[in-house]
């Protein structure tokens, strides 16, 4: 697999996960316009995270990394009967443990939202119980979806897989749209019922190039076969990780409950900026690199594969590099633009705009972290080790936990401050403990693959380039005349954009030098 091959697929992979997260922010806004930060947003916003454990912790991260690995040195080998017979089984045992699970969680949603949201009482808290209870069977089936995510991507079909969250959130939008009428509480309990409409034609759509991709499928539960149980034990190891991570982004939403009305609608609004970058760099890059690294891992690492993994992995940080840390930047310095252009509508304000801005640039702590973080744990399943990011996912939650509550809980009352500004310091905090995270990670792969990540001299020009671009669409956003949200943020954004290519590719950035060439290649100049 040849780099250009690599850096293909991972723009294939971009391409669906900037369909799907554009309609994602397309969903935010139309929910931010009719709920903004209210109790109502808060109740949904926390609903949504306790189902999505399951779909988390089974689902596209877990499945890919546990059983991509297997399916795809199945393929690589021509061993298609072996790799449907795999396929099959996987399926089997997903559905009987999925809906052993959905159903325990439908019965023991109070019990699991003292956990979750232990600030929300009341009214507020029977409600939630209900979304959640109507949510479950919706995410259950998303754990489908990345079973067929993981065929495709096998198969180099990338595209589909990542652009199918375009149903669930358009379901998501015309709920909204057509029963806006409603009171708010009447509408999150419609809005759930078609989140859950979203989830089955998410699968659907999926299914039926899954099916042709996959001849001889036969759902069996076969838990005999050595492949079934090669995911197996990756699967398990995986999945405690994933866990552990879900755990600590538990830890934080059960703090933010404690910050009073808005603070879990306002890290949840933000998330849906943040997210972007990370799925569509850091994502892309990870899922498009897995099969192949996998198949270049094999069955055995000696020096000469490690070279290769060792290359295919910095290739891919600086890739990633490239385009975090600008957007690490945009979070600091253009964060009110960016947020108000997004949301600032309706119920919506601009005190609103101005309060995720504070959380979105605390997410820009850890965010190159987050990504980087994400190829190195890919680059260790595809060498069927699953231990090394669970134990440092471990450490990750321990340190989470500790500076959430200083963060979200302390600091406030020591500055006299709102306590709702405590969700602030507790995604910086999140970040720092990525960081910590990352360190290890990398360093425990410098002592199997030898030297890694990407060097401290670009680093320095990448975040010099961003510097003088933000310095840049700050002058232009001063002197721009108030023709609202929208119009500064095209203005804004595009001065920051066109300002750091240009200082990167003067300052020579291989990266930026390839994306221009190819431009100019496809544009016929030059």
């Amino acid at each position: 697999m040849t780099k250009d091959a690599g850096r293909g697929h991972a723009l294939l992979v971009g391409a669906g996960i900037l369909c799907s997260r554009l309609f994602g922010l397309v969903r935010q806004r139309v929910f931010s316009h009719y709920f903004g930060l209210s109790d109502a947003a808060d109740i949904f916003s926390a609903a949504l995270r306790v189902p999505n454990f399951l779909q988390n912790l089974f689902g596209e991260g877990v499945l890919s990394a546990s059983f991509i690995p297997v399916y795809a040195r199945l393929l690589a080998q021509h061993k298609q009967e072996e790799a449907d017979r795999l396929a099959g089984a996987i399926f089997a045992v997903l559905a009987l443990i999925i809906s052993i699970i959905v159903a325990l969680g439908v019965l023991a949603t109070p019990y699991l939202l003292w956990a979750i949201a232990p600030g929300y009482t009341g009214e507020k808290r029977e409600l939630t119980i209900l979304i959640v209870r109507i949510l479950f069977p919706g995410t259950g089936i998303l754990v489908w979806s990345a079973w067929c995510l993981g065929i495709l991507n096998s198969h180099h079909k990338f595209f589909l897989s990542y652009a199918a969250p375009v149903i669930w959130n358009l379901s998501m939008i015309m709920t909204m749209l057509v029963f806006h009428h409603l009171d708010a509480n009447r509408l999150i309990v419609y809005l759930a019922w078609g989140t859950v409409l979203g989830c089955l034609l998410q699968f659907l759509v999926q299914l039926g190039p899954v099916l042709k991709l996959v001849p001889n499928l036969r759902l069996r539960f076969d838990t005999q076969s050595p492949h079934v149980k090669q995911v197996g034990g990756s699967f398990l190891g995986v999945a405690v990780g994933r866990g552990v991570v879900q755990i600590s982004a538990f830890v934080d939403q059960a703090i933010s409950t404690l910050l009073g009305s808005g603070a879990v609608a306002g890290m949840t609004t933000a998330a849906s900026i943040n997210l972007l970058p990370v799925s569509l760099f850091g994502m892309a890059v990870s899922a498009s690199e897995l099969p192949t690294l996998s198949r270049m891992a094999g069955d055995h690492v000696d020096e000469e594969v490690a070279a290769k993994l060792s290359a295919r992995l910095n290739n891919g940080l600086e890739r990633i590099a490239f385009f975090i840390v600008p957007s690490a930047m945009a979070f600091f310095a253009l964060g009110n633009v960016i947020v108000a252009a997004l949301y600032q509508s309706g119920a919506f304000t601009s005190k609103d705009s101005q309060y995720v801005w504070a959380i979105l640039a605390g997410s820009g702590v850890g965010l190159l972290a987050s990504t980087f973080g994400r190829l190195y744990s890919s680059t260790y399943y595809a060498m069927r080790d699953t231990r090394t990011p669970l134990r440092f996912a471990l450490v990750r939650l321990t340190f989470t936990a500790v500076f959430g509550l200083a963060s979200a809980l302390l600091i406030p009352k020591a500055l006299g401050i709102p306590m709702q500004w405590g969700a602030v310091g507790l995604t910086a905090s999140a970040g720092v403990a990525g960081w910590i995270e990352f360190h290890l990670l990398r360093r425990k792969m410098n002592q199997k693959l030898g030297p890694t990540g990407v060097t401290v001299s670009m680093m320095a020009k990448l975040w010099a380039a961003a510097s003088l671009a933000a310095l840049a669409a700050c002058v232009v956003e001063h002197y721009l005349p108030d023709h609202g949200p929208i119009v500064a943020a095209l203005f804004v954004l595009s001065t920051y954009g066109v300002a750091y290519f240009a200082v990167t590719f003067a300052l020579r950035i291989k990266v930026c030098v390839e994306v221009v060439g190819k431009v100019m290649r496809k544009a016929g100049v030059g």
